[in-house]
């Protein structure tokens, strides 16, 4: 009976850890080609109606995205300093924004073959204060980065500036 239990479960998922990921990344790859066609000087400067710059946008993607992996594999919710998006006081400029990109790119990359299948359905407390299941948090943070990527999508066709395409995950 256990087996059937565990084929049922099995035939269940609707999508493993690795499509997943796969997607994540996916979305990443976008986010980033939106971060490298901001030209330098209205990456931090540039906004619309009193929104935030795409670069401080993108400093809380990477926040929630980092310190989102590092926290569901160890439970330790710090914020890395550098990518402190609630202060303010990142000390992330414009030529290091793509380095830390990919840093936590391949954060995500090495992390999450340690989040073990039976912990996706997990309830934790995320960043200390949110409380739900890891793929609900997961979903949250890829959200989260698909609504200021659209932002930053509306700040580039404000400096006439195409956006790359939206469906282009490689």
């Amino acid at each position: 009976m256990e087996n059937t239990n565990q084929i049922a479960e099995q035939t269940a998922q609707v999508i493993t850890p690795e499509g997943l990921l796969n997607h994540w990344q996916g979305h990443r790859n976008i986010t980033r080609r939106v971060i490298e066609a901001f030209p330098e000087e209205h990456l931090f400067s540039y906004s619309i109606g009193g929104m935030r710059s795409f670069g401080s946008m993108a400093i809380e993607i990477m926040d929630l995205s980092a310190n989102g992996i590092i926290g569901i594999v160890t439970g330790n919710w710090a914020s890395v300093p550098e990518l402190s998006h609630r202060s303010g006081s990142s000390s992330i400029k414009t030529n290091d924004l793509l380095n830390f990109w990919d840093k936590v790119t391949e954060d995500l990359k090495n992390y999450w073959p340690q989040i073990q299948p039976q912990q996706f359905q997990e309830v934790i407390l995320a960043f200390g204060q949110y409380e739900g299941d890891v793929t609900g948090t997961i979903q949250y943070i890829i959200d989260n980065e698909i609504h200021h990527r659209a932002q930053g999508f509306v700040y580039l066709r404000g400096l006439g500036i195409e956006p790359p395409a939206f469906w282009d995950r490689n």
